[in-house]
């Protein structure tokens, strides 16, 4: 467990999982995305499933998982409304990162919508490789693509 500012940032229980779904607006607004949220990811790959929990709740959430060729690849990551801007989801980031190294990785991937300028922005200010793959979720649908190596050792807040 990572503790940073009164936050904790720990492996993902179902619970929490369930949490993240009654409180799906909170971390994207009107998109609705819970059909990407697989509860098996936090079953199979708990200890790179990562919630940032406070008094108040869990702020912020990471899933994803360590692929056997060695990459680590987050599926999704989600600050709550008023955490963003925090630096949480750098914090999350730094987490993941060191779960997936622990498990073997030695990269970081993760994919978004091309019309997902804030997640792209985000992405690159972590230092992450971007590239727009067309036809990547099946014909006539581009989508960013990050990449990154190993360590993860970005220190802006």
């Amino acid at each position: 467990m990572i503790v940073v500012m009164g936050i904790h940032i720990a492996p993902a229980q179902v619970d929490d999982f369930r949490q993240v779904l009654t409180d799906h607006p909170r971390y994207w607004g009107e998109r609705d995305l819970r059909s990407l949220h697989l509860l098996a990811l936090v079953q199979e790959f708990g200890s790179t499933c990562l919630v940032a929990r406070a008094g108040d709740g869990i702020r912020g959430y990471i899933f994803g998982f360590v692929t056997p060729e060695g990459t680590g690849y987050a599926h999704l990551i989600a600050t709550r409304d008023d955490a963003r801007g925090t630096g949480l989801g750098r914090r999350l980031y730094a987490a993941f990162a060191e779960a997936a190294e622990r498990h073997g990785a030695r990269q970081l991937k993760a994919i978004t919508s091309i019309e997902n300028t804030g997640s792209i922005a985000f992405h690159r200010s972590l230092d992450f490789d971007t590239e727009i793959v067309d036809d990547y979720n099946g014909p006539g649908r581009a989508m960013a693509v990050f990449r990154r190596d190993l360590p993860f050792n970005v220190s802006r807040s």
